[in-house]
């Protein structure tokens, strides 16, 4: 009882070493030294490396198994043929291959779906936002056109949600306009027609900029002070 046993656990190593052997060697002529370099660059954890190891890479998904073929630089086809099913059985691999492209299709789609979720929310979130400017912004400027004596201050309260809309997402202002500035072609444009300008002369703020955090999204745009 005890050499069958031992016979068998033998058996099972040496399958488990086989399908090492041929992902070392795999590994070898990509120059991967270890299975943690190799972890390190597909992001698959060593867990599934045992897995695959044992012949069973159809339990990983094949988002994963197309990530290694990647790093390996073989066709992912060769990946489930070596790795997956009953080598006597030369149908398996065909089978695997349909199977996990399925589980692909279907991850891809849902993410696909997540996407158009987050988008739909973003939209409403944001037309939320804007909700008070879209609907008294068109009637302010119909009466401004009719009477030209109304004044531009009265229409800025209609512009706050937008301010609170730019401060949510983390987005501040590059100067104000009219101000004097020390030019900094960093954060600075300067307009067409102007003069030439260098670092550190002074100049007016036209139009602002913006920042989101550390992100420059548009230069102020300036003219040279007379």
């Amino acid at each position: 009882m005890l050499r069958t046993s031992i016979f068998f656990t033998n058996l099972s190593n040496q399958t488990m070493d086989d399908r090492t052997e041929i992902l070392r060697q795999l590994m070898k002529q990509v120059g991967i030294s270890s299975f943690q370099i190799l972890s390190d660059r597909t992001g698959i954890s060593r867990r599934a490396f045992d897995t695959l190891r044992k012949g069973n890479a159809a339990t990983l998904r094949y988002a994963d198994l197309t990530k290694l073929a990647e790093v390996l630089q073989i066709e992912v086809t060769e990946v489930i043929a070596k790795f997956i099913g009953d080598s006597n059985n030369p149908e398996s691999p065909s089978l695997a291959i349909s199977a996990l492209r399925e589980e692909y299709q279907r991850l891809q789609q849902k993410l696909e779906q997540q996407k158009l979720e987050l988008r739909s929310q973003f939209e409403r979130e944001t037309i939320q936002q804007l909700e008070s400017l879209i609907l008294q912004l068109p009637s302010a400027a119909h009466a401004a056109q009719q009477n030209p004596n109304m004044l531009a201050k009265n229409i800025l309260p209609l512009l706050r949600p937008l301010d609170i809309l730019l401060q949510k997402w983390g987005i501040t202002a590059i100067d104000s306009v009219g101000k004097e500035v020390a030019y900094d072609s960093h954060k600075h444009q300067l307009m067409e027609g102007s003069y030439e300008i260098k670092e550190g002369d002074v100049a007016i703020v036209r139009y602002v900029g913006y920042m989101q955090g550390e992100k420059l999204l548009y230069r102020a745009r300036v003219s040279i002070a007379i």
